[in-house]
């Protein structure tokens, strides 16, 4: 029990640290880029939707190399499945940093007293705690003393969150914007 413990207790660290990053940081659009896209809450929606899909994919290639589809897997996916959790997971980072640099985390009123959206709040708050369950699945990865349990519950507990996240975010911008330009 105590990688999964240290797991969990570091990764709570993270997610605090990113909580306390992104309250006390003044949001700036300045060391941020849009990637072409009109904004950067467009270009952090196409993002969102590219992990998103790469998360589904995710579980899906889980869920085949460990035979739990009831076909075999070909001898390649086990490489598709690191390479597409790598690139997920470096899409993440960039979107986190844009979300946090450019927006905080927003609670509480905004500057001219209107209040911040509940879907709002909710979103940053996953968004830092998304980070935190990327180092518990990362060490549920590399961990050679892991019980067999703790890769399936960080998987899905990442997976879980990073659809929660991409939902608060890209599926409120797509629902109210459509797809950006």
């Amino acid at each position: 029990m105590a990688v999964p413990l240290t797991a969990f207790a570091v990764g709570a660290v993270v997610a605090v640290l990113l909580g306390v990053l992104g309250k006390a940081h003044d949001p700036t659009l300045s060391g941020t880029t849009t990637l072409g896209f009109s904004t950067v809450l467009a270009m952090k929606t196409v993002l969102s939707v590219v992990i998103g899909v790469l998360a589904v994919g995710q579980v899906v290639g889980a869920l085949w190399l460990y035979g739990k589809l009831g076909i075999a897997a070909p001898s390649w996916l086990g490489s598709a499945h690191r390479v597409s959790g790598t690139v997920a997971l470096l899409l993440a980072v960039f979107v986190g940093y844009h979300c946090l640099w450019s927006l905080g985390l927003e609670s509480g009123t905004y500057g001219h007293g209107e209040k911040v959206p509940t879907r709002t709040v909710v979103h940053g708050v996953l968004g830092c705690v998304v980070f935190g369950a990327i180092v518990v699945k990362v060490v549920a990865v590399r961990s050679k003393r892991a019980p067999g349990w703790f890769l399936p519950l960080a998987g899905g507990l990442l997976f879980a969150l990073l659809i929660a996240v991409v939902l608060t975010s890209a599926g409120w911008y797509l629902t109210e914007k459509g797809w950006p330009s």
